[in-house]
This record gives C-alpha cells, structure tokens and sequence, in this order.
C-alpha cells in the first residue's frame, strides 16, 4: 500500500442493521484531501493499483467495498484491475450519461461489477441508466425525506436497489425503512455519542469481571467458574473462538480449551469487543464493534513505533486496552469513572480515558481524527510524538485485519 494514503471506511447497512460494505474514503498523510475526487488521473491510477496489489477482500473483511470514480477513472482500463466480485463502482454526480459511457457501464456489469449512483437526484435522462445500474444512492441532505415517495415512484419500474446516504438520526432510518430502502449510510451508524445509552445488562457486568481477572492473570479455574454464572455468555464465546480462530482446524470443547488453544491475550481483547455485543448475536455486525476494534487495533500497531512505547512489553495491550473502552463509555449508561474503577484499570489507561493524559491520551486523540477524516491534525499529533506519519497507511492495513488474524 501506497504509504502516504489512509483509507476511512464509513459503513452501510442493511435493512437488518448489518455491515453489507463501506465506501471507501481516501486520504492523504501529507494534505487533507480525498485523493479520489481532488487528485488527477495519475493519482488515481496509484489508488486503484494499490488496492488491487494489496488485496481489497483482506481490506473490507468479505463485505462490498463502494470506490467514487469519475468520468475520466470510469472509462480507464486500470479499474479492471479491482477485484470485481468485492467492488461496486461508485459513479459520481458529475457524470452525465452518455453513449460511450453506457456502453462502459455495461461492459463493466458483463465483467461482474456492480454500479451505483452517487448522490443522485432523479431525471428521466437517466433511464437508460436506471436499468443498468445496481444501486441508486440518494443524499437525504439534497432529498428531504417528503420528497422521498414521489422519487421512489419514478424509480419503482427499474430493478435498481435504494440506498439512503447521510442518515443522522433515528427518525430518518426508520423513514426510509419504512419506504422500502434497501441500505442506510451515514453517521447515525458509525458515531457512538449518538447511540443510545443502555444498562449494562448481566452479561456485560460478568465481561467486566472477566476482563477484570484476567488482567490480575488468574488461574485458569477461577476464570471458567466466572464463565458458569451466564451461559449464554459462555455459549457466545465459544462460538466465537471456534468460528474466527480455529474453525477449520479444530472443536473448542470448553471455556479451559478456549483459553489455552488462543492464548489469553486473544480471549481478553475478545471479551473487549463482546461487551459491545452482550445484548445480542448480532451486534457483532455492528458498525460500533468495527469501529471499536479498528480503533484498539492502530492503537496498539501505534505503539511498536512510538519512540518511548515501543520498548515497553505492556503498552500495546494497554493502548488496545484504552481504544476498547474508549467506546464502550459512550454505549453503556455507566460513568468511566466506574469502568476503571470496576476493572482496576493501569493509571497510564485511566489518564487516557478521563482526560486524554499521557501518551496513550495523545494516541486516543489521533484515532479521533483518523476517524473524523481530518489527517491534518492526525498528522501534526503524530509528529509531535516523533512518529513519521508517512507510516500510518502501512500500519493502518494490518490494524484492520487484526481479528482474522487472531
């Protein structure tokens, strides 16, 4: 990968609230531009042959990734190069129909590609396009929601799918659910301090207090005593465990087996992530677990190259640790105060989370603006901790992938 460039991925979903894929946003460690749409054709060029080189499946973990292409990107042989079966071609608004373009269009969909319309407002000029595409993205900010059944009309004979972009709130999800929209994008998804607080149910107080005994490296007994007080809890992990990190090769038999087949580093960050998911099986396809473990995960590849980390055995589990809670603060209706206190947290950790102190605070700052998009001030955090920020592309991959590598 192109170590200069980071990617964002803004997640979507589908009508049952699971990751379907992510657009795929670019930016640059140096500016803070999209290179996509700001750069010229060359740049691009070095886009689309960067994700084919590394591999955009190990990219966007099995799910659809959506790339902008404009005019010049969409009629370039280059694009061929992306793996069709993971890629919709993402066709911006700027583009304006034509014969030599419907003809890309479909010589792209015959090669197994699948299309999209970005932020498009409805014209019976497209027709020819309606019929061809897979996805018609609309911009809930460009069509208000009142404007919505009369557009779905025009669009009713067509076998395109919907996909409402820049869903922020509650009441525009359910709308557009209500309407028939087939995929949701926007930030009401992917930002945990509009999420609505819950109370930390059962499961989740019995995963405090598992993360709780292994961080104090109880013996093994006493750890799978704690797991017989939920066994739904008991069930989930286990499932867990065998289905992501042995389940081609082996049958987790108990909790015992579990932990000494992964390691009790591995299981410890699991119970991390399944706080988010105590409240059901699905919520593992949440954007909130993604974002949770991307966020933990570059932290901790932070800390291998931090000038006064890196030599210390403890600071990426403490880094992962801190990016895990991070997080959780916001979904669970409980202070951060009573989650350190509750887990006896290192006071590096609880600096972080109280108040951005220490350096594992200034690495919690620049996820923030990694997340936000804004490199600018990624990059300027970065450097005041003598790391070169030229690297963050590179890390970033591997920060991505850090569960299936598990």
């Amino acid at each position: 990968m192109n170590r200069n460039c980071i990617i964002g991925r803004q997640p979507i979903l589908d009508r049952n609230e699971h990751l379907y894929g992510y657009e795929l946003l670019f930016r640059s460690t140096d500016v803070n531009e999209a290179n996509i749409q700001d750069a010229g054709r060359a740049t691009a060029n070095v886009i689309v042959n960067t994700l084919a080189s590394f591999g955009i499946a190990e990219l966007l973990g099995g799910n659809k990734g959506f790339i902008n292409i404009d005019l010049d990107m969409l009629m370039d042989e280059v694009l061929e190069l992306l793996p069709q079966e993971h890629v919709v071609i993402e066709l911006l608004e700027s583009i304006e129909p034509s014969p030599p373009m419907i003809e890309r269009c479909l010589e792209l969909k015959k090669a197994g590609f699948l299309l999209a319309l970005d932020d498009h407002l409805y014209s019976p000029e497209f027709a020819e396009l309606y019929a061809i595409v897979d996805i018609v993205k609309v911009d809930l900010m460009q069509t208000p929601l009142e404007s919505l059944p009369e557009y779905i009309e025009h669009l009713r004979p067509y076998p395109c799918k919907l996909l409402a972009e820049k869903v922020e709130s509650m009441e525009q999800f359910a709308a557009c659910h209500a309407l028939g929209f087939d995929y949701f994008q926007g930030y009401y998804f992917a930002r945990p301090d509009i999420i609505k607080k819950k109370k930390m149910d059962e499961d989740a107080t019995n995963l405090l207090k598992l993360m709780r005994l292994l961080a104090e490296d109880a013996n093994t007994e006493t750890i799978e005593q704690a797991f017989r007080g939920s066994p739904s809890l008991t069930y989930k992990l286990l499932m867990l465990v065998n289905s992501v990190a042995f389940g081609q090769r082996h049958k987790i038999q108990g909790v015992g087996h579990a932990i000494a087949m992964t390691g009790r580093v591995q299981i410890k960050r699991w119970i991390q992530l399944a706080l988010f998911a105590a409240d059901g099986d699905d919520a593992f396809d949440h954007p909130l677990v993604d974002m949770a473990a991307t966020r933990a995960g570059l932290m901790e590849q932070l800390t291998f190259i931090h000038p006064l980390l890196q030599f210390d055995g403890e600071s990426a589990d403490r880094a992962f640790m801190t990016g895990i809670l991070s997080l959780m603060a916001n979904i669970y209706n409980i202070a951060i105060e009573d989650i350190i206190a509750n887990l006896n947290l290192n006071d590096e950790v609880a600096a972080a989370l109280t108040d951005y102190g220490g350096h594992y605070g200034s690495l919690l700052r620049v996820m923030e603006h990694i997340e936000d998009l804004d490199m600018c001030s990624a990059s300027a955090e970065l450097t005041s901790m003598g790391i070169n920020p030229s690297y963050l592309g590179e890390i970033q991959l591997r920060a991505f992938n850090w569960r299936k590598a598990a």
